[in-house]
């Protein structure tokens, strides 16, 4: 019977939705995390009764004919690149980005990686790091006698120095964009790869059309709305159920066939 290898694939596929919102719950409080949502497609269809073909000599032609599905498929998790709210820190080196755009990070490896989360730190050197220690481009270093730190909308790093009048620059931060920052690769600690689904980074000073701007003193929380991901996930567990259901009358059909005397 077919409807049980039908149901199985729509139970597999309300188990891969429930992981997507399971992990959207989880990362609600996760800095500038952006929820995931799955996407379904139907399977292949059996044609019974091919639609359209000739039913008479006269010309005549199947108008619906017979075709069944086979069930459904995950074809795609997408990413919601909704902006997230900007809650205020007041830490000097806590920043925002209100718009488009990503931080550049250098990993260990010598690769770049994309980020939101600007929770960033020094390290021992100075230099500004995220927190794991990974260098935020194009690395800029902090003085050590510097008794404040400034970031304007624009990307500009200014420090003021005891005795010093004017603040002085030590860098400029820049943003990245993409064609399609769904086809970034996830890869965990808040941090992404570019894709050839992505395309390649756009870069340029915070503010330039089509950039957003840097925000010092806020962070971006998530934009999980919880009461959205509960009523999907009560939703994928109807569907779960439903498909369940299916398979138990599937069941009772085929004993009931097999104990006909």
């Amino acid at each position: 019977m077919r409807s049980l290898s039908i149901a199985a694939t729509g139970m597999l596929a309300q188990q891969t939705n429930v992981e997507v919102v399971s992990n959207n719950i989880a990362n609600m409080n996760t800095t500038a995390y952006k929820r995931q949502r799955a996407e379904f497609q139907d399977l292949l269809y059996q044609d019974l009764r091919r639609v359209g073909a000739p039913s008479s000599d006269a010309g005549t032609v199947v108008p619906t004919g017979i075709q069944i599905g086979v069930g459904v498929k995950i074809v795609g998790v997408y990413r919601i690149n909704s902006q997230g709210d900007l809650t205020a820190t007041e830490n000097q080196l806590d920043l925002a980005v209100e718009g488009n755009g990503y931080f550049q990070v250098t990993l260990p490896n010598g690769d770049s990686a994309y980020t939101r989360a600007g929770s960033f730190q020094r390290s021992p050197t100075g230099q500004l790091v995220t927190a794991d220690g990974y260098v935020v481009q194009p690395g800029i270093t902090i003085p050590q006698e510097a008794i404040d730190v400034t970031v304007n909308q624009n990307g500009e790093v200014l420090v003021k120095l005891a005795a010093q009048t004017d603040l002085q620059n030590v860098g400029q931060l820049d943003l990245a964009v993409f064609s399609n920052e769904a086809g970034l690769e996830l890869i965990g600690d808040n941090l992404l790869l570019e894709t050839p689904a992505s395309g390649a980074a756009n870069v340029a000073t915070p503010g330039t059309p089509g950039f957003g701007n840097i925000r010092q003193g806020f962070l971006e929380t998530s934009n999980v709305n919880p009461v959205s991901e509960i009523t999907s996930l009560i939703t994928a567990q109807r569907a779960y159920e439903m498909n369940s259901k299916v398979i138990t009358a599937a069941d009772e059909m085929m004993r009931t066939v097999t104990t006909l005397r």
